[in-house]
Parts: C-alpha cells; sequence; structure tokens
C-alpha cells in the first residue's frame, strides 16, 4: 500500500482497488471518520459513493454508528424518541492515531472515538485486500472497540429510539447510485433463497448481495457473532448494506469492554447469481 498525504491505496492482485481517506477534511456535522473510496472492481468499476446528494454523509466504506452515549457517529440528523430526526450538536470523530501495519495488501490502524473533548472507545481495525478470482476480489475489515471512557456505555440506532426498520450502526457499505435501483438477494432460512429489500432487511443470514451495473456485492459476516447482527439493507430510497449493532435493542459496552465484529465483502465484476455469490463467500472467509 502506497500513501500520499492522508490517502492510502489497497492493492490487490497487483492492481489499485481502494483509496483510504484517513483524515478527511469533512464538516463536523458529517461526523468525520477514515473510510475507504473510491472502492473498485478489478476492472476499475467504482462501487462506492461519498458525499450523496440524498444523504451527504455517507462515506464510502466506513464503521458508523449513530448513537454512542447519545453521541453520533454517523453524521446528519439525530433520531430523537418522540422528536423524530433533530439537527443536534451532538457529532463524534473517529481520529485516525497512526498504522500499526502497512503493506500493499492490508493495513491495521488504531483510532480513538471523540465526542465533547473526551475520548470515549479506542479501535483496532484490521483490512486486508484478497484476490479471489480473474474478476474478484474481498475487502477483509475486522474493528475491534474497546470501552476506554472509564463508564459503561452503550450503543443505539434510530430503531432502538422508537423508529421501526431504521437499524443502521456499525459495518457501512454505500454504493453508487445508478438509474435503476441494485438487485438484492440472499441464501434464504431454509436455503431456498431470499429475493428483494423486503425479504433481506433485518434478516439474520450468513450472506447478503446487491448487484449494480456490472458489478456485484457480496456481505458476509466472518464470525458467529457477527452472524447474528441482522443486516440493515436500502436499495429503493439509496443504494447501501450494513451490519446491524444495535437492531432490537441497545448493545451494552461495560467500561474496559471490548466487541468485535469482522465483515468480508467479494467485490465481483458482473452480475453473480445465488450459487456464484455463495461460492464466492466460501472462498472469500476461508482464505
Amino acid at each position: 500500500m502506497t500513501g500520499t498525504g492522508a490517502t492510502t491505496v489497497l492493492r490487490a492482485a497487483g492492481r489499485a482497488v481502494a483509496h483510504c481517506m484517513t483524515r478527511p477534511a469533512l464538516a463536523p456535522d458529517h461526523s468525520p471518520r477514515p473510510y475507504l473510496h473510491p472502492v473498485t472492481t478489478l476492472a476499475g468499476r467504482a462501487v462506492t459513493e461519498v458525499l450523496p446528494e440524498d444523504h451527504v454523509h455517507h462515506l464510502g466504506v466506513s464503521v458508523a454508528v449513530p448513537d454512542v452515549a447519545g453521541h453520533n457517529f454517523w453524521g446528519g440528523r439525530t433520531f430523537v424518541r418522540g422528536r423524530g430526526p433533530v439537527e443536534l450538536d451532538n457529532h463524534g470523530v473517529q481520529r485516525h492515531d497512526g498504522f500499526k501495519l502497512c503493506d500493499p495488501d492490508g493495513f491495521v490502524e488504531e483510532l480513538s472515538w471523540t465526542a465533547g473533548g473526551e475520548r470515549l472507545l479506542a479501535e483496532h481495525r484490521t483490512v486486508a485486500a484478497v484476490p479471489l478470482t480473474d474478476t474478484a476480489w474481498a475487502l477483509d475489515l475486522t474493528f475491534s472497540v474497546a470501552n476506554v471512557s472509564g463508564r459503561d456505555l452503550s450503543i443505539g440506532s434510530p430503531a432502538t429510539n422508537g423508529r421501526p426498520g431504521a437499524a443502521y450502526g456499525g459495518f457501512f457499505w454505500r454504493a453508487p447510485r445508478e438509474a435503476a435501483a441494485p438487485a438484492v438477494f440472499g441464501p434464504g432460512p431454509d436455503g431456498s433463497g431470499a429475493d428483494g429489500e423486503e425479504a433481506v432487511h433485518g434478516a439474520r443470514a450468513d450472506w447478503v448481495a446487491m448487484c449494480g451495473d456490472g458489478w456485484t456485492l457480496v456481505f458476509a459476516g466472518a464470525t458467529e457473532t457477527t452472524r447474528r447482527d441482522p443486516w440493515f439493507v436500502r436499495a429503493a430510497e439509496y443504494p447501501g448494506v450494513g451490519s446491524s449493532l444495535a437492531h432490537d435493542e441497545r448493545l451494552a459496552v461495560p467500561a474496559g469492554g471490548t466487541f468485535v465484529r469482522r465483515v468480508v465483502t467479494v467485490v465481483a465484476d458482473g452480475r453473480l447469481d445465488r450459487d456464484g455469490a455463495a461460492a464466492l463467500v466460501r472462498k472469500a472467509v476461508t482464505s
């Protein structure tokens, strides 16, 4: 991986496939944080978007949480029970503290989550680019987050704060908006298959796929704990997929406690079918 200023380049199969912005210059209400963009297929097709007009705080691939003890690390408005989305001066910052390791195909990064002048969380993030085939590679992202505030904290979402179906927060991938909404599908609870946003949103499944114009993304929980987190999926309103840390209830993070999640995303040229997506997920998670 090569670096230019605050940007590093991630490579797979000898090709640049992702740029990591470590210290982006963003407005405070965007909840500034490191992110990956552009992420591309091996053929060079971009599969991420940043600062889109519909949600200007969406930043490619990032770890974003709308409610950490009342602080917004997602960006934009905060959903308040009984009031709805409200503009608040409660945004946090994920600060890139440095790299522990920096190789052409991956890095290990240390981050501090701060809000109101206080360091709440310390994160250890590992990102790797793994070649799979001539037309596919995988982005392997693990984040380990420790509560360093000295007191018990909890993580919430608009869903846990009273907005049904809006359990976003955690790993999140904003895909590019195109003329047509992307197709989304998953393995289904019994292996028979699940198709469409309504079928995969909120599902606890080993993986979920999103297909656009000439590209496919397949998101997989790569640990037992991660697979228990339901998927947050948007296709009609905007294209995005995340893994929900706080779906049904807030995630408690006691003082000194740590939570860990790992999501592996297959990035493929072309349009994969269900069998092709499942096969690449198996290869990516076991690589």
